[in-house]
């Protein structure tokens, strides 16, 4: 394919994350020729997700392969005199700490190999096989306590976009495997760890009360194709401006949603669900007969706040949370309006962007459910290829594990004019629109970087049980010490299509002072979780 390029195209995007999917499927669908680049094995970059033996294969690449500088004259040599080289990157860097808890029974055996897995390349059984994978995230044995044991693996270095990238499921083979995922019934049932059955009496006839199994490593691993770990975990808003792009430029129809069931909240050590709607309110059990007064009449007065200046002038300058001590509200509804409807904190938000959020947060309820919050079937995975999707309908090129050796810069004008790719094939273009992991340390020095703590769980249990195992729920933890972040986690269930049946996934992602983004993966029986 790349012998065939064309030589010249109208913009040239290099990465296949989020926000280059959206704008190369923009360019295309008003008619520029696209050429769309990454030198991954897989579709979206940081926002891609794994099956289960994918992201150990992607946790295995990120700690073998270092970053190789490519001193070979094939690109220098198409540098012209009033020219200069930026070098691209490729070890990305923007992903660093990442670490492997497992506290699964470990009966893993050779012959164990996830369901339905496309045949292995035998140059890459080395990092996909499912033992090596087992010893590089540390699982204990058998014999040690689910408790105690707490495997650790440092990852030095972080992922690099080589050709020869081990990466077993791509954005095409996840999509291809969706008909597999919800109608299978060779699932795994759902299984309780020796501390949920303490307390609760055990029938001696099992036929009423059948004894579960707990679910092993092994069983993960045959199972994995169930499983849509995503790298970023996100919610969007039903009113939000991400699901109006979907809906006008009709990328919605590649892509599936389901509504959120709850909103949780840990106050005073333990996890209670919190009203939102209407009905919520006035079904709680946890409010009394006035505060649910005071909270409906709160809520409706920030759905217009707009039109009643007066009662929130003189307040601008204060923060959200000393605001509501002078709404008579009481420290109960303060603590559910603050952390679990405007989503904020004692000291992150004015009056006025507190307002803004709870006026967001209710015009989105009720339009696809009873919260306001929508998460995409398969993962956040699926949404950079339903927008490569469209990209390439309208006639735009695609090419995975092609990298791009250098953009090519005039020295006076210091505009890009064009890229050599790894063959050494130069490309022009008008516009250039590059993934910021491609650059190297020096070219970014300027560019200020949010950092992210995240973690991604597979547990037993949901956070808070119900009588129905198939909860979507979002949790935020607060921030314990003023000056600290607040942590949010997304509870998947498998109607998500994103664990095996019988586990939850549940993802966290705290603000960190000093990391890029780190990463925490922890096996815990047959749940999973991801913040």
């Amino acid at each position: 394919m790349a012998d065939t390029l064309p030589s010249e195209f109208d913009v040239i995007v290099i990465g296949t994350g989020l926000p280059e999917s959206i704008i190369a499927a923009a360019c295309s669908r008003s008619g520029q020729r696209v050429l769309h680049v990454d030198s991954r094995s897989y579709y979206g970059g940081n926002w891609a997700s794994f099956s289960f033996s994918g992201l150990l294969s992607w946790l295995k690449e990120y700690q073998e392969n270092s970053d190789i500088v490519n001193d070979s004259p094939v690109w220098q040599d198409h540098i012209l005199e009033n020219e200069e080289a930026i070098a691209l990157s490729r070890k990305d860097k923007t992903i660093q700490h990442v670490e492997v808890f497992c506290y699964a029974s470990q009966d893993l055996h050779e012959d164990v190999e996830e369901a339905g897995a496309l045949q292995k390349n035998h140059a890459l059984v080395t990092s996909t096989n499912s033992t090596e994978a087992a010893a590089s995230a540390c699982l204990p044995t058998e014999d040690e306590s689910l408790s105690t044991v707490s495997c650790e693996m440092l990852i030095e270095q972080t992922p690099s976009s080589d050709s020869e990238s081990a990466q077993e499921v791509n954005g095409a083979e996840v999509t291809g495997e969706k008909e597999n995922h919800c109608d299978d019934k060779t699932c795994v049932p759902s299984a309780s760890t020796e501390e949920m059955s303490e307390n609760v009496p055990i029938a001696e006839d099992t036929t009423e009360q059948p004894k579960k199994n707990r679910i092993t490593y092994s069983q993960i691993i045959k199972e994995g194709r169930r499983f849509n770990i995503d790298l970023v975990s996100k919610l969007l808003y039903s009113r939000g401006l991400l699901i109006d792009l979907l809906i006008k430029s009709n990328v919605s129809r590649y892509a599936e949603f389901k509504n959120i069931t709850r909103i949780l909240a840990f106050r005073d050590g333990r996890v209670e669900q919190v009203p939102c709607s209407r009905a919520d309110v006035f079904n709680s059990k946890r409010l009394s007969m006035v505060e649910k007064r005071m909270l409906m009449k709160f809520l409706t007065f920030c759905m217009e706040y707009e039109k009643y200046p007066d009662e929130y002038k003189g307040y601008e300058e204060i923060t959200f949370y000393e605001y509501l001590k002078t709404q008579k509200l009481t420290p109960n509804l303060q603590y559910i309006v603050l952390h679990s409807i405007a989503m904020t904190s004692h000291t992150a938000s004015s009056t006025i962007d507190g307002l803004k959020a709870t006026k967001n947060f209710l015009r989105c309820l009720g339009r696809y459910g009873n919260t306001p919050f929508l998460f995409p079937l398969y993962g956040q995975g699926e949404l950079p290829q339903c927008f490569c999707r469209m990209c390439a309908v309208f006639g735009g090129i695609y090419c995975l594990r092609h990298s791009v050796q250098c953009l090519v810069v005039d020295k006076e004008s210091r505009k890009c004019k064009a890229i050599i790719d790894q063959f050494g094939q130069r490309i022009i273009s008008k516009h250039f629109l590059v993934e910021d992991s491609y650059f190297s340390e020096n070219t970014c020095s300027r560019v200020q970087y949010r950092q992210i703590s995240r973690a991604v769980l597979i547990t037993d249990r949901s956070v808070l049980k119900t009588d129905s195992d198939q909860q979507i729920s979002i949790l935020t933890v607060p921030a314990e010490e003023p000056g600290t972040f607040a942590v949010r986690v997304i509870e998947l269930c498998s109607s998500t299509m994103t664990c095996m049946k019988g586990t939850c996934q549940a993802s966290k992602t705290e603000n960190a002072k000093y990391a890029y983004l780190c990463c925490n993966v922890s096996f815990l029986g047959g749940t999973m979780c991801g913040i």
